[in-house]
């Protein structure tokens, strides 16, 4: 073997990955939006009218206006009777209360003023700053068993109408405001948000017997 010929003993063992399986994604996560201080303090530098206005005299009694000028219009349909028509305005009151606000999220204007603080939170979040037990939201909570006992009433205490709008009156009005889901996101099928992975332990490499070291170790 000649002497000009570089000795590179490649006794490098085989390489192995100290990075380790990777979290697979869980099921049903249930994590808290909107508590980063940079987003608490760009919700106080402005006033965010998208939530304020529940706090404006006659706010309250938009939704009477909303209930009964709702009740007129279903009324004028032919063949509508009066169990049908309540039940058909409690639901229609409760599903839109529902998707303005407990499903959409953010503010539809002015939220460049407060980049982008109120993304994750719904209008229901945003009322008075979050603050639980506030006059606005206790007659919010209010309203809609309200117009619940109204469509009972007048549906006769009808069995099966009964059941439906008791139904939708607690997943639709009572549960998403309950002060234990403020803030709460469950997500489905959600990756590990921790980016950590589970540590392999390394095997244990046995030492290398020089006997068996030959030509091919060399290049």
């Amino acid at each position: 073997m000649s002497s000009a010929t570089s000795l590179k003993l490649n006794l490098r063992p085989p390489t192995q990955s100290l990075k380790g399986r990777q979290r697979s994604a869980s099921l049903v996560k249930v994590e808290e939006v909107g508590g980063r201080v940079e987003e608490v303090l760009d919700r106080s530098a402005y006033v965010n009218i998208n939530a304020n206005w529940v706090n404006a005299k006659g706010a309250w009694l938009i939704h009477v206006v909303l209930v009964v000028m709702g009740k007129i219009i279903i009324d004028t349909m032919p063949g509508m009777t009066q169990q049908l028509s309540w039940t058909l305005v409690n639901l229609l009151y409760l599903a839109l209360s529902y998707l303005m606000f407990h499903w959409v999220t953010g503010i539809p204007f002015d939220n460049e003023l407060h980049a982008g603080a109120y993304d994750d939170l719904t209008l229901w979040e945003q009322i008075d700053d979050g603050a639980q037990y506030t006059p606005s939201k206790k007659w919010l909570f209010t309203a809609p068993i309200l117009l619940f006992l109204a469509s009972t009433h007048y549906t006769n205490y009808n069995l099966w109408m009964f059941v439906i709008n008791l139904t939708a009156l607690i997943f639709l009005a009572i549960v998403p405001k309950l002060p234990q889901l403020h803030r709460q996101r469950v997500r489905f099928l959600a990756e590990d948000a921790s980016g950590t992975a589970t540590p392999v332990t390394p095997r244990s490499e046995k030492a290398l017997d020089p006997s068996l070291i030959n030509d091919t170790y060399f290049k």
